[in-house]
Formats: C-alpha cells, structure tokens, sequence
C-alpha cells in the first residue's frame, strides 16, 4: 500500500500514538454540525455491518494534510471523524489528550474536554459548544433506547477501520478543493437499478417509456403529475389530474397512453439513456416552481424499496428497507422483462398514491422557514387570468370529523417515531392496502399498526429507556384525537389546532434523576412511565436537573413539546407545583388506560 494510504482502526485511532498522531479541524471547517439522522445512522452502519459473516468493515476516507509539526489537517471527513470521536468518548474509552482539536475555536475544545461529565454541566453554559453537547446527547440517547452495551459495541470497533489519505505534501490545497467538489461521481445504486431494468426491456419504445417513469418518479418532492408535461398528464391521469385513468391497469395499458416522439432512428446504449434526460422530448418546466414547496419523508432509493416490499407483498420482518441493500433486494425485478415492466407500472401507480395519501413536509406562507406537515392531493383548476390549467393543493379527504387532520397527526406520530427510512414499513403497509382497495379506512390500519407495535413492546413491564418511543408517540396521538381532562377539568382539547408533532428522541424525566433540591425518587417511581415525556434533545439539555415547577415557569415552549407533559404539568399546577411519586403513579394508570383502549372510533 502506497506510503500516503494507510488503514486506520476506529478502535484505536484516538489512544495509540503510534496509529493515530493528532487531527486538527482547520479553521476553514464548518462547526461541527451533525444531527440525530447522521450520528444514528453511522451507529447503525456499524452495529449492522459487523457481524460472525463480515468482521471488517470499512467506514470510508479520512482525506488529511500533514503539517510541518505532525499534526494532520483534517481536509475531508471532519464530520465523520468528530463523532467517532464523541462515540468513544461516551464508551468511556481512553483517548490521547488532545488528539482532536478545532483550530482556533475555544468552545469546541473545552467541550471535549469537560463531556464526560455531562450531567454536571450546566444546561445553556456559553462556554461550551451546544452542537457537539446535543451529538453527544444523540449518541447517550441512542445506546439507552435501544439497549447497545457499551462493552460489545468496543468490541465492534475493532473490526471498523477508516483509510486515511495523505495528500502530497505543499499541495495547493484550493486547487485541491476545485478537484474535490467538480470531480465526476460514481453512479448510485439506484441508477445501476435502473440501468439493470431497462437492460432487460427489449423494444425501444417501451426502454424508452420505461426510462421516462422512471426519471419522473424519482423527483420526490413534487407531486408526481407535475413531474410530466401537460400533455402527457392529460393522457394518463383523470380529468381532474387527481389519479391514474382506471383503464391503466398494467405496462401495455400505460404504454398505449405514452406519447413516442417519432421513430427511433437509432439504437441507444445504456449508459445514453441513464444520461438522458430529454427522452420523448418532454420538458419538466411546468413542475419547476412547485419544486421547492415540498419535501418527501423519504428518498427516491428507499421509495424504490417500498414499492418492491408492495409488489412482492411481503411481511414486515421478511423485508428489509436499508438503501445499502437496494440491488440485492431489487434483483427479482429484472429477472425477466416482464417483472421489470410490472414494477415500472407498480413504481408509477405507487407513486401517485403516495403522494395522495402519505403526508409531506410543505414549506409556503407562514410556514415556509420551518415547514408543517401537510396532508393534500393535487387537483386540476381553471386559471382564468393564465387562460390555462393549473395545480391546486387540497386536504386529501374533506375535514368531515376531522378525518384529514386525524390522519395527518397519525402519519406524522409515525414519521417522527420511525425516522430511519429503514425502518418506515407503516408506509409499505398503507400502499399495499390502497392498490387493493382506495377506499379502505387509512386511520384504522394505522391505529391498528401501531396498537400492534405498542402490545408487542410489552411496556407496562419496562421503565426508562426501554420503553419504545411509539409509546410516547402514540399517546401524544390519543390525546390528541380524544382530549383528556383530569378531576373534571378539560385539560386538552381535542384536535388542538395549535400542536403538531416534532421530532423528539429524548427521554424526559419530569422529577430530576439528580435534583437540585430534594429527595432522589425510588427508581420505579422515576423510571416509571408516569415520570417520563418524550422531548428534543436541546430541549432535555435546557430541563437538566431543574425541578418540575422550575421546569414547567421557566421552558413553556419545551412543554408544549408534549400533550402527555402538558398533562403533567397540569397535574402540578393544580398541586400546588407539586409533583410526587403519587401524581406519577396515578399519571402512569390513566395512561394505559388509554393504551389499552380497544375503541379507536
């Protein structure tokens, strides 16, 4: 191996100064800015990828400059490498004073240096960064909600390495940079998918029809018939642009529909189609100031995962939707022509489902920094100004009883509970039931999914982080769609126009682990359901070891995180601002009461 590529094992990049030396992060680095779906997801990585069948795994490419002193220059992979090294910090491994430092930012390196020590730290303290405190918080939060010991993840460490470049000494690095970020990119799985699935589509015309879904369902975050040119859209959607016309049953009845733009004249080769993005000469202009409005749940790679979960009509634990596994799990479908021409079909008629009926992030208006989630179908109007036709974006069922609002919150409760795309099967669940009937009850499958999920978890036996988070979720759900009073008073409306869920992974305990002030609680008291809330990490961070009214006066916004903590807090209100073992205990059997409701109407 060249002198400037050497493998590096994570398990001791941080303690062996033989392996290691020191990295500095320079000052032309962004802050450490990783969040919960990129530090979960490289835990993830590694706890899936080492195992009896493979006992090495490679994380990838630590791009450094050595400097004159030693010292490497972290030029690519900072991200990466800071969270390694906050992963190790958590597992209590010893690390090499200083062996990761930022250059010439004083916060991030005093953080590392007082981390380990986290729950004697103030919550706001101005001299340390909030940044790398709430990634270390996400990693603390992970390892105690699923359980990992410490002890067996140290041990997979050592079968994870990194492959540290060095690059050639007085390079300049801004012509470096250039390089870096106007290189050619590999193709992505998805795109040897594609590539695989026209390969075995004979006829030209069909390659090409096929090629042309493909393209337009995988721009996610708009709807799909604004994806295709009017005319098109015309021809294989109703009237009102809100569905598939009923006569597309399958590829050769969508096919007949497909406008060809003149013979082929000559035959293209694979990679010619892969690149082409003018196939049947059909603009995506029509689609273009839409774009920006929404944003899909989930990528086009794992819509791709779902629709193959769909066709094949398989059960949650035979199924798997990690992206990494996209052609091993996609295979079948181009076994034969015919498999491949169903899936297009499938990928299309799926597609507009989803978007009808699986909710999205929509930034417009008042919400266009932040975002909400919306629940809406596209629907043809006339644009007498424009003389044209045009989308307009509707709930999807009208609010009779508060169904589209119902069914939103319900969405979301899963979205925010799932946030690993893997592990998001509610959605294949949805889609399958719709493309066999359109009208079934969506509430009622979901509610039953989640019910389902919720007895499987056994939580009335379990205390503090073993209970899984769509307990929480879904209570927040119930109380949502129900309301709750307490001793007579009506403390949540329901429907409360004014909340929707966030994202949330951290555990609260409402009465402190460590007070403040007085006494610790019994540990089933404090670990019991009816202590504890789902909140942000930032916002468990600000609580720390405050007392439940301190709480409750001082952080409102971090209450309404949570209709369950809002109860709570409730509860302590009309005590006096006391909050004890009995008010918990009592909290914790009105709560499965709701749980344990078999009446979902």
């Amino acid at each position: 191996m060249s002198k400037d590529l050497k493998v590096i094992s994570v398990s001791n990049i941080f303690e062996n100064i033989n392996e290691s030396c020191s990295y500095l992060v320079p000052i032309y680095q962004r802050n450490y800015a990783w969040g919960e779906t990129q530090i979960e997801q490289l835990i993830e990585d590694i706890e899936g990828a080492v195992n009896e069948a493979n006992k090495s795994y490679f994380l990838g490419n630590l791009i450094v400059n050595q400097r004159d002193t030693g010292v490497y220059e972290v030029i690519d992979g900072q991200q990466r490498l800071t969270t390694l090294y906050l992963i190790e910090l958590y597992l209590g491994k010893k690390c090499l004073n200083g062996v990761l430092k930022f250059e010439a930012r004083k916060k991030s390196n005093r953080t590392f240096n007082y981390i380990s020590n986290l729950e004697k730290l103030e919550a706001n303290n101005e001299l340390l960064s909030q940044d790398i405190l709430n990634g270390f918080k996400i990693i603390d939060n992970y390892f105690k909600r699923n359980m990992i010991k410490k002890c067996e993840f140290i041990k997979k460490l050592e079968s994870v390495f990194l492959i540290r470049v060095q690059v050639p000494k007085n390079i300049d690095l801004n012509h470096y940079f250039e390089i870096m970020n106007t290189r050619g990119e590999q193709l992505e799985l998805h795109e040897i998918a594609k590539a695989k699935l026209l390969e075995v589509i004979k006829n030209e015309d069909d390659k090409n029809i096929a090629a042309l879904i493909w393209e337009k369902c995988s721009h996610m975050n708009s709807y799909i018939q604004m994806n295709f040119n009017v005319n098109v859209r015309s021809k294989i959607f109703t009237d009102d642009w809100g569905s598939l016309k009923k006569s597309i049953k399958d590829f050769n009845s969508l096919k007949r529909y497909m406008p060809i733009s003149g013979e082929v004249d000559e035959k293209k080769s694979l990679i010619e189609i892969l690149k082409n993005n003018k196939i049947l000469n059909i603009s995506n202009t029509e689609s273009q100031e839409k774009d920006e409005r929404f944003e899909s749940i989930i990528s086009f790679p794992n819509f791709l995962l779902q629709v193959n979960s769909v066709v094949n009509k398989l059960e949650e634990e035979d199924s798997t939707l990690d992206d990494k596994e996209l052609l091993n799990k996609l295979k079948e479908e181009w076994s034969t022509e015919e498999k491949a021409k169903d899936f297009i079909y499938h990928l299309l008629k799926c597609r507009v489902l989803f978007d009808k009926y699986i909710l999205k992030r929509e930034f417009a208006r008042d919400y266009k920094n932040n975002g909400k989630w919306s629940l809406q179908r596209l629907e043809k109007y006339y644009n007498s100004t424009q003389n044209s036709n045009a989308p307009k974006y509707i709930n999807t069922f009208d609010d009779q009883n508060n169904y589209n609002k119902r069914l939103r919150t319900l969405e979301s409760c899963l979205r925010i509970t799932y946030t690993s795309p893997k592990t998001m099967y509610w959605i294949s669940v949805v889609l399958c039931k719709l493309l066999q009937d359109e009208t079934i009850d969506i509430v009622e499958v979901l509610e039953d999914y989640c019910n389902s999920k919720i007895n499987a978890s056994h939580y009335e036996n379990k205390k503090g982080f073993e209970i899984q988070r769509i307990v929480f979720s879904y209570l927040d759900y119930l109380i949502y769609r129900d309301g709750y009073s307490y001793n007579g008073k009506k403390i949540i409306l329901p429907f409360k126009d004014d909340w929707e869920f966030q994202f949330r992974n951290s555990i609260e305990h409402f009465y402190p682990q460590h007070p403040i002030e007085g006494k610790e609680w019994e540990e089933n008291d404090l670990n019991g359901l009816g202590n504890l809330a789902l909140i942000t990490v930032s916002g468990n961070s600000k609580f720390s070891n405050l007392s439940p009214v301190s709480k409750i006066s001082s952080y409102k916004n971090i209450v309404d995180q949570s209709l369950k903590l809002k109860i709570m807090e409730q509860m302590t209100r009309m005590s006096d601002g006391k909050w004890t073992e009995e008010k918990a205990n009592i909290h914790k059997e009105e709560m499965v009461k709701i749980l344990k409701k078999t009446d979902n109407s």
